[in-house]
């Protein structure tokens, strides 16, 4: 191995999750002479706009101007300060709609190539097991987390800098979330949301999967026990569509999960539906894709509403995935218990909804049929329903949380996909909302602290 290139993801040995070329990743990663060229591109710009485009306001032309000068731990060190989960956004981040959108030199020329070399950089550390943090001076105070996906490990990693004893709970046999079993592999592997979980044990955080918090009484012991509890619930599975024949239609959530997990458990199809055109729509096309078949989305709207990245639905076409907008889906057809074909009807545009996209309606008489071996639902998630069960105020399905992620519940804070009522939800954005809470969680506990002394004192 040289002293400034990972091996390639390609290339990891995945003892547990066998590697399958079709699922190489969308982008290499640089060489050292490609990441040293490109760094030099940069204009090390004094009020940079990629910082402010980044939710997490990584210091990006530092640590470029580090790569450059050859000093890729303190780049990772940069990186990592603002993002703990570095190595992941490096690879999933819409860096095209956040700080390579930003770069100016999009107006001249292509914009620096950030997220590549972010990777570069986090996969120089992580690769060897470097550590970039130490625990801070134990401050007495526990915390709870529940969920260790990119919040969870977010906020953990923050307050256990800080001093405090954070145990994370994760209901999966895994620890990551999204990034574990919700991302696809070409886009990141297994290994590398393990490796975030493994530097977060590092800071002495106790990792406790298969500890599930299912009521009301669950969060009333965990606030019995801990100082604060931070919920990083994420969102459930893909809601149920109610038309004839659903039970033949695969969830794409657990589509892609098994693409990571069990992918020999896949279907073998040839000809696919997918239903939906977000961005977990695309993934789930994408991977059926590239596993041979023919590819159909059906979306009930335009490419106009898609609710995924323009970036990501150019990808899905130059993978040879086709598109029938305009088109809603209203019956499963099977044979013997085997499908055939989805019945679906045209739509027509009308008035906005409350969202302000243009509602569709179906067009009386214009049902057709699309062939199809294998149809996946990918329509967006279910709300976490243990916020409701648990008495936290929500809006709209979703934990309602201020601006310090403080919940309705005292000591009770929130982040990630269960809070993100409006905005887009994202593994960054996910991130940011732990920096947040780590931040008012700290100063919580720091007061609490500083009033027992003065009570002490005045005993």
């Amino acid at each position: 191995m040289t002293d400034h290139a990972l091996v390639d993801d390609a290339q990891t040995p995945h003892d547990t999750f066998p590697f399958d070329p079709r699922f190489a990743p969308t982008h290499p990663p640089l060489s050292a002479h490609e990441a040293a060229v490109e760094a030099h591109r940069c204009l090390y710009c004094y009020d940079a706009p990629c910082i402010q485009a980044c939710p997490t306001h990584i210091d990006i032309p530092t640590f470029i101007r580090k790569i450059a000068t050859d000093n890729l731990r303190g780049s990772a060190r940069t990186i990592l300060e603002a993002n703990f989960l570095g190595g992941t956004c490096a690879r999933v981040c819409p860096v095209e709609e956040l700080c390579e959108g930003a770069c100016v030199l999009n107006a001249e020329e292509k914009p620096i190539a950030i997220g590549r070399l972010q990777r570069h950089a986090v996969d120089h550390v992580q690769g060897r097991g470097l550590q970039m943090f130490t625990a801070g001076t134990p401050t007495g105070r526990r915390v709870a987390v529940v969920g260790s996906g990119p919040a969870g490990l977010s906020v953990s990693a923050e307050l256990a800098k800080l001093g405090h004893a954070v145990t994370l709970l994760e209901k999966r046999e895994l620890g990551g979330g999204l990034s574990t079993y919700g991302i696809i592999v070409l886009r990141e592997p297994v290994e590398v949301s393990l490796q975030e979980v493994e530097a977060v044990r590092a800071l002495g955080v106790t990792v406790e999967t298969g500890r599930e918090l299912t009521d009301q009484a669950g969060l009333a012991a965990l606030l019995e026990e801990y100082d604060a509890v931070f919920l990083g619930l994420g969102l459930g599975a893909v809601p149920a569509m109610g038309i004839p024949g659903e039970e033949h239609l695969i969830d794409g959530l657990q589509y892609i999960e098994d693409s990571k997990i069990a992918p020999g458990g896949l279907p073998n199809a040839q000809n696919v539906v997918v239903i939906g055109a977000g961005n977990t729509a695309i993934d789930a096309a994408t991977i059926a894709r590239r596993r041979g078949a023919d590819v159909t989305m059906l979306y009930r709207r335009t490419d106009s509403e898609m609710t995924a990245y323009r970036h990501e639905y150019e990808f899905a076409l130059s993978e040879g995935v086709q598109y029938r907008f305009l088109t809603q889906p209203i019956r499963v057809i099977s044979d013997g218990g085997k499908v055939t074909g989805v019945e679906c009807v045209k739509m027509v545009l009308g008035v906005p909804d409350t969202g302000g996209r243009p509602r569709p309606n179906p067009l009386p008489g214009s049902e057709f049929i699309v062939p199809c071996d294998t149809v996946i639902s990918a329509i967006g998630q279910e709300k976490p329903a243990l916020a409701t069960e648990m008495g936290i105020e929500i809006s709209g399905g979703y934990i309602v949380v201020n601006h310090d992620m403080q919940t309705s519940l005292p000591r009770v804070y929130a982040g990630g996909d269960c809070v993100r009522l409006r905005g887009t939800a994202s593994t960054v954005m996910a991130v940011q909302d732990g920096k947040y809470a780590a931040v008012a969680i700290h100063r919580q506990l720091s007061q609490q602290a500083e009033s027992q002394l003065q009570e002490a004192a005045h005993g």
